[in-house]
């Protein structure tokens, strides 16, 4: 087991991570640790783009109030005008980095701008479609190069090391770093710095069809929960509308751009466009509003899937915007120029989180979060397309600028107990892990989806509580594994998205119930305190 001490410990390394751990390398030490490998995050799959009021017709008033029309009024408006307000700059940091984002020659503009789902206005901007692993790529070579960043692969968090750790026990909460089991050595790593930050992405893997990667298992927010932070609406999980049906090549997500750009929803067999009948703006609707319109018609009609069509624009045209999509699918048989793409809605984006402020701080002094892991305020009830990465630039930033502002403020880590693993033994049943790892997406999938009802509700919450005393039983008595510290960070996940979605008595934005199906007047957040 080894003890290492930095100036800042960042937990994740993608978009969030490595904003935030290029900021600070200006003049501190910074470790970034990555679950698996550095480009295994969400960042690195994002497709559609980042948006950003660049246009003379646009206005930062009009990306607010699509923001908080999308989040159903449970954005904080402070937040997203904060957000809002840094995109530019985000854009130009990226741009300086060398991200290769598309030109807008045609338009006589310095770059393209697409539009999604729940805007007003072109102001995505993109990288073909393929923005984020352009960005993954850009921010990578930036944190190679930077001398005080160093850059460790296949570290799972266990936990944060907080004041209860110290060989004198002290009851302030502060975060000193975090225990890591490193995938190498097969032993837990004591990993110590004066501040740390979460950036590990969201929860999708809770859920049996997701288009998250594989290591979304709610890492940060239950480590930060068992740690003593606040988290807030945690359940508003937005379910992506168009993820392919395909059951050999699992979680390929179709990215809304699809639509924006004049793609078309339509009955399998009849061609029939359903959209027009759920929703004024049709397919250019927010998420939430068509991921219950694929629902309704696939429900209604025993379907498997419905279809997404873009076949009638020019080929040319599909292929120059969606290249990476088009060569992807011409390899599973399907061309979109010629025939629409089958497509079912997955979850994809964890709106709730870790409860922080505009600086990043959490309740815990000394710990920050940034992206998926957080609540902002930035989301609301449903996130606008294309504001995801965009939280992790301004937030990634906003922590580092406040940790390099405050450092003098901030104490050294005091004596930390090593991870103790002298009353454990290593496990002969690993497949209680991978049972229970199973079970729990699929009682998350069929009870606590898209459509929700109390009894559903309520019987998910009794099978969590059934598991609850086998992990904790299992977590107790053997030595950890990789596999059993994402169980223990689903099943806590899968508690909060539970409890805060039978606490919210109305429908709202992602959250939609059958049984109070009418939105109450005034929008509240749903915070849980441990």
């Amino acid at each position: 087991m080894t003890t290492t001490l930095h100036d800042v410990v960042i937990i994740g390394s993608g978009a969030a991570g490595l904003t935030a751990a290029i900021n600070l390398a200006q003049d501190r030490k910074v470790l970034v640790l990555a679950k698996g490998a550095l480009d295994g995050g969400s960042t690195n799959w994002a497709q559609g783009g980042i948006a950003a009021v660049l246009d003379a017709g646009d206005s930062f008033e009009a990306h607010v109030h699509d923001t908080m029309v999308a989040g159903a009024g449970l954005n904080d408006r402070a937040t997203v005008e904060f957000v809002v307000s840094e995109a530019p700059a985000a854009i130009e940091r990226l741009a300086a980095l060398g991200v290769p984002f598309n030109g807008g020659e045609e338009f006589g503009e310095r770059w393209h701008l697409t539009r999604e789902g729940g805007h007003s206005h072109r102001r995505i901007i993109h990288v073909d479609d393929a923005t984020g692993h352009a960005v993954q790529v850009a921010l990578l070579k930036a944190a190679r190069a930077n001398p005080n960043i160093t850059l460790m692969e296949d570290m799972v968090a266990i936990d944060l090391i907080t004041s209860r750790h110290g060989e004198r026990y002290s009851g302030d909460g502060h975060v000193w770093g975090v225990y890591a089991f490193n995938k190498a050595t097969n032993r837990i790593d004591t990993l110590l710095g004066k501040a740390t930050i979460l950036c590990t992405g969201g929860a999708g893997r809770t859920y049996l069809f997701s288009t998250a990667p594989r290591g979304a298992t709610g890492d940060g927010i239950a480590m930060a929960w068992r740690a003593g932070c606040r988290v807030s609406n945690m359940e508003m999980n937005q379910f992506h509308p168009t993820c392919l049906y395909n059951l050999e090549v699992k979680n390929f997500l179709i990215t809304e751009a699809v639509r924006g750009e004049g793609g078309h929803l339509k009955i399998p067999g009849t061609g029939e466009r359903f959209m027009p009948r759920f929703d004024p703006r049709e397919e250019l609707a927010p998420r939430d509003v068509v991921a219950r319109a694929i629902d309704h018609e696939i429900k209604r009609l025993g379907l498997d899937y419905v279809h997404l069509d873009i076949s009638h624009k020019d080929p040319e045209f599909v292929k120059h915007h969606f290249p990476t999509i088009y060569a992807r699918l011409l390899d599973l048989d399907i061309d979109i120029t010629k025939e629409p793409i089958p497509v079912v809605p997955a979850q994809h984006y964890t709106c709730g989180g870790v409860v922080i402020d505009l600086d990043g701080r959490t309740d815990l002094p000394g710990l920050y979060a940034a992206g998926e892991v957080s609540e902002s305020g930035l989301h609301g009830a449903n996130r606008l397309a294309s504001n995801s990465l965009l939280e992790c630039f301004v937030f990634g930033e906003a922590a580092g600028r406040h940790i390099r502002a405050n450092w003098d403020a901030l104490p050294p880590p005091p004596p930390i107990r090593p991870w103790d693993e002298s009353r454990v033994t290593n496990s002969d049943e690993e497949v209680i892990v991978q049972h229970n790892w199973k079970e729990i997406r699929r009682f998350m999938w069929d009870y606590v989806g898209i459509v929700r009802t109390t009894k559903r509700l309520e019987r998910a919450q009794h099978r969590i509580d059934l598991l609850s005393r086998e992990v904790d039983d299992y977590y107790g008595n053997f030595r950890v594994t990789p596999d059993l510290i994402e169980l223990r960070n689903l099943l806590e996940v899968a508690r909060l998205v539970v409890r805060s979605a039978l606490h919210r008595k109305e429908s709202r934005g992602l959250h939609y119930t059958l049984d109070y199906p009418d939105t109450l007047p005034e929008a509240v957040d749903t915070v849980l305190a441990p």
